[in-house]
C-alpha cells in the first residue's frame, strides 16, 4: 500500500536571510568589530599616504601626522595597523572590496612617492646645476688685472 503525505502536514524549515555568525560583515562596528584574517596585514596606503587614507578611511588617528614628534612615526604605526582600523571604523561591503579598496590606496600612494622621489632628484640636479654655474661665473669674474 502506497503511503501518501498531506501537504500541510509538511512544514518545510524557515530560511534565515541572514549571514552566519562565521561570514557576518562586522566592517564599521568600531572596536567591537572582529577583523577578518583576510583583512590583517600592512598597509601601503597607509603607509605612503599616512593622513589622506587616514581620511579616506575614517581613521582619524592618523591625523596625528601633523603632530611634531609624532608625525615621523605615523606612517609606520598606520602601515602596521590601518588596515584593522580600516576595517573596524568604515562600513565595507566584504573582504574583496576592503582588500580592492586597499590595494588601490597602496599604489596610488607607490605611484605618488615614485613621483615625489624623481621630482626631487630633478630639483637636486638643477639646483646643482645652478650653484655650479654661479660658481664657474663667479670664479671668472674674480681675476682682475692691475
Amino acid at each position: 500500500m502506497a503511503e501518501t503525505t498531506d501537504p500541510a502536514a509538511v512544514k518545510p524549515e524557515p530560511v534565515s536571510s541572514a549571514p552566519s555568525s562565521t561570514s557576518s560583515n562586522t566592517s564599521g562596528q568600531g572596536s567591537a568589530a572582529v577583523v577578518p584574517e583576510a583583512v590583517k596585514g600592512w598597509s601601503w596606503g597607509g603607509f605612503w599616504l599616512s593622513w589622506i587614507w587616514g581620511i579616506g578611511n575614517n581613521v582619524w588617528i592618523a591625523l596625528l601626522a601633523f603632530l611634531p614628534f609624532v608625525g615621523w612615526v605615523m606612517p609606520f604605526v598606520l602601515g602596521a595597523k590601518g588596515r584593522e582600523w580600516a576595517w573596524q571604523n568604515k562600513h565595507w561591503d566584504s573582504v574583496e572590496a576592503f582588500n580592492q579598496t586597499q590595494k588601490t590606496w597602496g599604489m596610488v600612494g607607490l605611484i605618488l612617492a615614485i613621483i615625489g622621489i624623481i621630482l626631487m632628484v630633478l630639483w637636486f640636479i638643477v639646483i646643482g646645476g645652478v650653484i655650479i654655474a654661479a660658481i664657474m661665473s663667479g670664479a671668472s669674474s674674480t681675476t682682475t688685472t692691475y
